[in-house]
């Protein structure tokens, strides 16, 4: 897949081959995510322990901010596939622009969904992919670290949810712009629902998470991640959201001229 081709980029078989190669950099990063314990002062808004002048939010928040600002001079916020967590507190780049282009809809980076990733990452994620349930100070920034990593590669994924659509809309222009018109959430889920795919990728990643999971190294074969958290962490949170963002991008597609 190639951003400075509009063709690859919408092609639809492109888009699963790149939603599987994500699918090892998430799994990976689960795993190192995995050697860490829930640490919840990392999620604090006020963490007695911890206090950060002139920052209202979370520690997790505050890291986060900060690598969102220097990879903005980066230009990697100009990648058409990067969502930001912050975009209000972007600069501009150091390296001069690369002119990609336009492949989604203007109205494009306003389907943001990050504050949902990050909430349900951190209630719902977390405590699955932890070792254990419990604080762990000195590794803070371990851990902040590790779920950075972990938030950007499920936002990166969740949100190339708008390839998807664009590339659905574009095969079948008359029947999104009826669902459109008519306002019919239900018929747009349908029609972007592939029950078959989702049930390859599930079994995918059982496979996956069989073989990434254990350390061959070590003779009793702990688990550092398990077929079934992956699979419900997919099955209960990236597909439904990344269909979610689907839909949003699709539901305002008729009023954007591209």
């Amino acid at each position: 897949m190639d951003f400075t081709k509009p063709e690859t980029v919408l092609n639809l078989q492109n888009i699963r081959d790149e939603l599987v190669k994500m699918e090892d950099s998430i799994i990976f990063k689960f795993i190192e995510r995995s050697h860490f314990p829930t640490c919840p002062g990392v999620y604090l808004t006020k963490n007695p322990d911890l206090s950060i002048e002139n920052f209202d939010g979370s520690f997790l928040d505050w890291a986060l901010l900060h690598l969102e600002i220097t990879h903005s001079q980066l230009r990697r916020f100009e990648s058409p596939d990067e969502t930001p967590f912050f975009p209000d507190h972007l600069l501009r780049p150091i390296l001069p622009s690369i002119s990609y282009p336009q492949v989604l809809a203007s109205y494009a980076p306003q389907v943001n969904y990050n504050e949902k990733i990050k909430a349900t990452y951190i209630k719902q994620m977390v405590p699955l992919l932890s070792k254990y349930d419990g604080e762990q100070n000195e590794n803070y920034g371990s851990v902040a670290t590790r779920d950075i990593e972990c938030l950007q590669s499920l936002s990166r994924r969740i949100h190339f949810g708008k390839f998807v659509a664009e590339a659905k809309f574009q095969n079948d222009k008359e029947l999104y712009t009826k669902l459109i018109k008519s306002k019919d959430i239900d018929g747009i889920m349908k029609n972007i629902t592939n029950s078959a795919v989702e049930e390859k990728i599930l079994e995918r990643l059982v496979k996956k998470a069989e073989v990434y999971g254990v350390d061959p190294t070590n003779k009793e074969g702990e688990r550092r991640i398990t077929p079934d958290y992956l699979v419900k962490i997919y099955k209960e949170f990236v597909i439904p959201m990344t269909k979610e963002v689907e839909v949003e991008y699709l539901l305002r597609r008729l009023t954007d001229d591209n």
